[in-house]
Protein backbone atom coordinates (compact mmCIF):
# COMPACT_ATOMS: atom_id res chain seq x y z
CA UNK A 1 0.00 0.00 0.00
CA UNK A 2 1.14 3.34 -0.61
CA UNK A 3 1.49 5.32 2.31
CA UNK A 4 4.10 8.48 1.94
CA UNK A 5 2.32 11.82 1.25
CA UNK A 6 3.95 14.55 -0.96
CA UNK A 7 4.68 17.63 0.98
CA UNK A 8 4.21 20.84 -0.27
CA UNK A 9 8.32 21.28 -0.45
CA UNK A 10 8.80 18.35 -2.76
CA UNK A 11 8.84 17.78 -6.30
CA UNK A 12 5.36 17.36 -8.00
CA UNK A 13 4.51 13.72 -9.02
CA UNK A 14 2.86 11.46 -10.99
CA UNK A 15 1.50 7.84 -11.46
CA UNK A 16 1.33 6.91 -15.13
CA UNK A 17 -0.86 3.99 -15.91
CA UNK A 18 -1.61 2.19 -19.34
CA UNK A 19 -4.99 1.25 -19.79
CA UNK A 20 -6.08 -2.26 -21.19
CA UNK A 21 -5.11 -4.63 -19.22
CA UNK A 22 -3.87 -3.12 -16.59
CA UNK A 23 -6.84 -0.81 -15.12
CA UNK A 24 -9.47 -2.79 -16.90
CA UNK A 25 -9.47 -6.32 -18.00
CA UNK A 26 -10.00 -5.43 -21.69
CA UNK A 27 -8.95 -4.11 -24.73
CA UNK A 28 -11.20 -0.43 -24.44
CA UNK A 29 -11.29 -0.14 -27.92
CA UNK A 30 -12.89 -3.94 -28.81
CA UNK A 31 -14.90 -3.28 -25.52
CA UNK A 32 -17.48 -0.59 -27.97
CA UNK A 33 -17.11 -2.85 -30.89
CA UNK A 34 -21.32 -3.57 -30.37
CA UNK A 35 -22.29 -0.41 -29.70
CA UNK A 36 -20.61 0.76 -32.69
CA UNK A 37 -21.96 -1.19 -34.70
CA UNK A 38 -25.61 -0.61 -33.04
CA UNK A 39 -24.58 3.32 -34.25
CA UNK A 40 -23.81 2.20 -37.91
CA UNK A 41 -19.95 2.93 -37.93
CA UNK A 42 -19.22 -0.88 -38.28
CA UNK A 43 -20.45 -3.86 -40.28
CA UNK A 44 -21.52 -7.44 -38.35
CA UNK A 45 -18.53 -9.43 -39.79
CA UNK A 46 -16.44 -6.85 -38.12
CA UNK A 47 -18.28 -7.17 -34.84
CA UNK A 48 -17.60 -10.77 -34.95
CA UNK A 49 -14.25 -10.46 -35.56
CA UNK A 50 -13.76 -8.50 -32.59
CA UNK A 51 -14.64 -11.38 -30.59
CA UNK A 52 -11.82 -13.64 -31.47
CA UNK A 53 -9.24 -10.31 -30.99
CA UNK A 54 -10.39 -10.03 -27.72
CA UNK A 55 -9.54 -13.35 -27.40
CA UNK A 56 -6.29 -12.64 -29.25
CA UNK A 57 -5.60 -9.88 -26.73
CA UNK A 58 -6.36 -11.34 -23.40
CA UNK A 59 -4.36 -14.47 -24.27
CA UNK A 60 -0.99 -12.37 -24.92
CA UNK A 61 -1.62 -8.77 -26.61
CA UNK A 62 0.00 -7.95 -29.85
CA UNK A 63 3.89 -7.22 -30.85
CA UNK A 64 5.17 -4.45 -32.43
CA UNK A 65 4.61 -5.86 -35.52
CA UNK A 66 1.15 -6.05 -35.15
CA UNK A 67 0.87 -3.06 -33.51
CA UNK A 68 2.32 -0.98 -35.96
CA UNK A 69 -0.28 -2.79 -38.67
CA UNK A 70 -2.83 -1.60 -36.51
CA UNK A 71 -1.57 1.98 -37.18
CA UNK A 72 -1.93 1.22 -40.70
CA UNK A 73 -5.14 -0.29 -40.82
CA UNK A 74 -6.75 2.75 -38.87
CA UNK A 75 -6.73 5.02 -41.36
CA UNK A 76 -8.66 3.10 -43.20
CA UNK A 77 -11.43 2.04 -40.60
CA UNK A 78 -12.01 5.50 -38.86
CA UNK A 79 -12.02 7.48 -42.34
CA UNK A 80 -15.52 9.18 -42.21
CA UNK A 81 -16.54 8.65 -38.96
CA UNK A 82 -18.28 11.38 -37.51
CA UNK A 83 -16.27 12.43 -34.07
CA UNK A 84 -20.01 13.74 -32.54
CA UNK A 85 -21.52 10.14 -33.06
CA UNK A 86 -18.34 8.36 -31.77
CA UNK A 87 -18.59 10.68 -28.56
CA UNK A 88 -22.23 10.23 -28.14
CA UNK A 89 -21.82 6.76 -28.79
CA UNK A 90 -19.28 6.34 -26.49
CA UNK A 91 -20.97 8.66 -23.38
CA UNK A 92 -24.35 6.30 -23.85
CA UNK A 93 -22.69 3.23 -23.36
CA UNK A 94 -19.68 3.76 -20.51
CA UNK A 95 -20.97 3.02 -17.75
CA UNK A 96 -22.51 -0.29 -18.49
CA UNK A 97 -19.60 -1.51 -20.14
CA UNK A 98 -16.40 -0.24 -18.92
CA UNK A 99 -17.48 0.16 -15.49
CA UNK A 100 -17.71 -3.66 -14.71
CA UNK A 101 -14.47 -4.59 -16.05
CA UNK A 102 -12.36 -1.81 -13.93
CA UNK A 103 -9.67 -3.98 -11.67
CA UNK A 104 -10.71 -3.23 -8.11
CA UNK A 105 -6.80 -3.58 -7.39
CA UNK A 106 -6.22 -0.74 -9.98
CA UNK A 107 -8.49 1.90 -8.73
CA UNK A 108 -7.39 1.55 -5.24
CA UNK A 109 -3.88 2.22 -6.70
CA UNK A 110 -5.85 5.51 -8.18
CA UNK A 111 -7.18 6.24 -5.26
CA UNK A 112 -4.14 5.63 -2.83
CA UNK A 113 -1.65 7.98 -5.38
CA UNK A 114 -4.23 10.93 -5.53
CA UNK A 115 -4.29 10.13 -1.54
CA UNK A 116 -0.31 10.94 -1.42
CA UNK A 117 -0.80 13.93 -3.68
CA UNK A 118 -0.06 12.33 -6.59
CA UNK A 119 -1.61 13.05 -10.50
CA UNK A 120 -2.88 10.10 -12.29
CA UNK A 121 -2.10 9.85 -15.77
CA UNK A 122 -4.38 7.36 -18.30
CA UNK A 123 -1.52 6.68 -21.39
CA UNK A 124 -3.33 4.82 -23.82
CA UNK A 125 -2.94 3.60 -27.65
CA UNK A 126 -6.28 3.98 -27.85
CA UNK A 127 -8.32 6.92 -29.40
CA UNK A 128 -8.74 9.81 -26.87
CA UNK A 129 -12.94 10.15 -27.63
CA UNK A 130 -12.43 6.77 -26.07
CA UNK A 131 -9.82 7.18 -23.40
CA UNK A 132 -10.62 10.66 -22.12
CA UNK A 133 -14.62 9.58 -21.04
CA UNK A 134 -12.59 6.67 -18.86
CA UNK A 135 -10.41 8.89 -17.87
CA UNK A 136 -12.78 10.97 -16.43
CA UNK A 137 -14.70 7.77 -14.95
CA UNK A 138 -11.65 6.91 -12.93
CA UNK A 139 -10.81 10.46 -11.61
CA UNK A 140 -7.67 10.63 -13.69
CA UNK A 141 -6.28 14.00 -13.45
CA UNK A 142 -4.64 13.93 -17.09
CA UNK A 143 -5.62 11.70 -20.55
CA UNK A 144 -2.39 10.83 -22.65
CA UNK A 145 -4.34 9.04 -25.97
CA UNK A 146 -4.05 8.29 -29.29
CA UNK A 147 -5.64 11.47 -31.80
CA UNK A 148 -6.63 11.35 -35.83
CA UNK A 149 -7.09 14.50 -37.55
CA UNK A 150 -10.35 15.50 -37.83
CA UNK A 151 -11.59 17.71 -40.82
CA UNK A 152 -13.97 20.69 -41.58
CA UNK A 153 -16.70 18.41 -41.92
CA UNK A 154 -16.47 16.90 -38.30
CA UNK A 155 -14.98 13.31 -39.21
CA UNK A 156 -11.80 12.10 -39.18
CA UNK A 157 -9.58 12.16 -42.41
CA UNK A 158 -8.25 9.14 -42.33
CA UNK A 159 -5.05 10.69 -41.12
CA UNK A 160 -3.04 9.69 -37.72
CA UNK A 161 -2.02 12.88 -36.09
CA UNK A 162 -0.06 11.25 -32.73
CA UNK A 163 0.22 7.54 -32.00
CA UNK A 164 0.64 6.83 -28.10
CA UNK A 165 2.41 3.93 -28.60
CA UNK A 166 6.00 2.24 -27.61
CA UNK A 167 8.47 5.18 -26.99
CA UNK A 168 5.98 7.95 -27.76
CA UNK A 169 4.43 7.08 -24.66
CA UNK A 170 7.34 7.73 -23.07
CA UNK A 171 8.34 11.01 -24.74
CA UNK A 172 4.66 12.06 -23.35
CA UNK A 173 5.92 11.51 -19.82
CA UNK A 174 8.94 13.18 -20.29
CA UNK A 175 7.08 16.14 -21.73
CA UNK A 176 4.38 16.15 -18.99
CA UNK A 177 7.43 15.93 -16.56
CA UNK A 178 8.78 19.54 -18.08
CA UNK A 179 4.98 21.20 -18.41
CA UNK A 180 3.98 19.95 -14.86
CA UNK A 181 7.00 19.65 -13.22
CA UNK A 182 7.12 16.08 -11.91
CA UNK A 183 10.13 14.50 -10.77
CA UNK A 184 10.47 11.37 -12.80
CA UNK A 185 12.96 9.55 -10.48
CA UNK A 186 9.97 9.51 -8.22
CA UNK A 187 7.03 8.72 -10.09
CA UNK A 188 5.31 5.52 -10.79
CA UNK A 189 3.77 3.50 -14.07
CA UNK A 190 2.22 0.89 -14.67
CA UNK A 191 1.44 -1.23 -17.44
CA UNK A 192 1.28 -5.07 -18.93
CA UNK A 193 2.92 -4.71 -22.56
CA UNK A 194 6.49 -5.07 -23.30
CA UNK A 195 5.94 -2.32 -25.90
CA UNK A 196 5.75 0.05 -22.75
CA UNK A 197 8.84 -0.52 -21.45
CA UNK A 198 10.20 2.70 -22.35
CA UNK A 199 7.48 4.27 -20.54
CA UNK A 200 8.15 2.17 -17.46
CA UNK A 201 11.71 2.82 -17.20
CA UNK A 202 11.50 6.62 -17.81
CA UNK A 203 10.16 6.49 -13.87
CA UNK A 204 12.06 5.91 -10.14
CA UNK A 205 9.39 3.36 -9.49
CA UNK A 206 8.05 0.54 -12.95
CA UNK A 207 5.29 -2.00 -12.06
CA UNK A 208 4.60 -4.61 -14.53
CA UNK A 209 0.89 -5.47 -13.90
CA UNK A 210 -0.37 -8.76 -15.30
CA UNK A 211 2.69 -8.78 -17.50
CA UNK A 212 3.27 -10.36 -21.30
CA UNK A 213 5.49 -12.87 -21.57
CA UNK A 214 8.43 -10.74 -22.82
CA UNK A 215 7.38 -7.68 -20.07
CA UNK A 216 7.46 -10.58 -17.45
CA UNK A 217 11.19 -11.38 -18.59
CA UNK A 218 12.44 -7.84 -18.68
CA UNK A 219 10.22 -7.40 -15.36
CA UNK A 220 12.05 -10.12 -13.52
CA UNK A 221 15.66 -8.85 -15.37
CA UNK A 222 15.09 -5.74 -14.06
CA UNK A 223 13.86 -6.67 -10.54
CA UNK A 224 10.55 -4.18 -11.22
CA UNK A 225 7.23 -5.69 -8.97
CA UNK A 226 5.00 -7.29 -10.89
CA UNK A 227 1.19 -7.03 -9.51
CA UNK A 228 -1.47 -9.41 -10.11
CA UNK A 229 -4.76 -7.63 -10.76
CA UNK A 230 -8.20 -10.28 -11.56
CA UNK A 231 -10.76 -8.66 -9.66
CA UNK A 232 -13.03 -6.28 -11.83
CA UNK A 233 -15.62 -4.60 -9.77
CA UNK A 234 -18.02 -1.98 -10.29
CA UNK A 235 -16.92 1.33 -8.70
CA UNK A 236 -20.20 1.65 -6.75
CA UNK A 237 -19.81 -1.46 -5.06
CA UNK A 238 -16.38 -1.42 -4.03
CA UNK A 239 -15.90 -0.43 -0.07
CA UNK A 240 -17.11 2.96 0.87
CA UNK A 241 -13.69 3.63 1.94
CA UNK A 242 -12.83 3.84 -1.84
CA UNK A 243 -15.64 5.86 -3.11
CA UNK A 244 -14.59 8.99 -3.60
CA UNK A 245 -16.39 10.98 -6.64
CA UNK A 246 -13.85 11.20 -9.99
CA UNK A 247 -11.92 14.06 -10.07
CA UNK A 248 -12.31 15.87 -13.60
CA UNK A 249 -10.22 14.74 -15.91
CA UNK A 250 -7.69 17.41 -17.73
CA UNK A 251 -6.59 16.25 -21.04
CA UNK A 252 -2.47 16.47 -22.09
CA UNK A 253 -1.29 18.79 -24.43
CA UNK A 254 -0.11 16.49 -26.69
CA UNK A 255 -2.88 14.07 -26.95
CA UNK A 256 -6.03 16.06 -27.39
CA UNK A 257 -8.70 14.84 -29.01
CA UNK A 258 -8.41 11.85 -31.01
CA UNK A 259 -10.24 8.86 -31.81
CA UNK A 260 -8.46 5.72 -32.90
CA UNK A 261 -11.36 3.82 -31.94
CA UNK A 262 -11.57 -0.07 -32.70
CA UNK A 263 -7.64 -0.40 -33.23
CA UNK A 264 -7.60 -3.64 -32.05
CA UNK A 265 -9.78 -4.86 -35.03
CA UNK A 266 -6.23 -4.91 -37.49
CA UNK A 267 -5.04 -7.66 -34.80
CA UNK A 268 -7.28 -10.29 -36.53
CA UNK A 269 -6.82 -8.99 -39.89
CA UNK A 270 -2.67 -8.98 -39.22
CA UNK A 271 -3.22 -12.63 -38.39
CA UNK A 272 -5.10 -13.41 -41.26
CA UNK A 273 -3.17 -11.92 -43.66
CA UNK A 274 0.13 -13.56 -42.49
CA UNK A 275 -1.71 -16.88 -42.53
CA UNK A 276 -2.32 -15.77 -46.41
CA UNK A 277 -6.07 -15.20 -46.26
CA UNK A 278 -8.04 -12.10 -47.10
CA UNK A 279 -8.31 -10.02 -44.03
CA UNK A 280 -10.11 -7.58 -41.69
CA UNK A 281 -9.22 1.68 -31.50
CA UNK A 282 -9.69 5.09 -25.94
Amino acid sequence: MLSVVENCFSPRTAAFFDLDKTVIAKSSTLTFSKSFYQGGLINRRAVLRTAYTQFVFLAGGADHEQMEKMRAYLSALCKGWNVQQVKEIVAETLHDLIDPIIYDEAATLIEEHHTAGRDVVIVSTSGAEVVEPIGELLGADRVVATRMVVGDDGCFTGEIEYYAYGPTKAEAVRALAVSEGYDLSRCYAYSDSATDVPMLEAVGHPHAVNPDRALRREATLREWPILVFNRPVRLKQRLPAFSMPPRPALVAAAAVGAAAVTAGLVWYASRRRTAGCAALPG
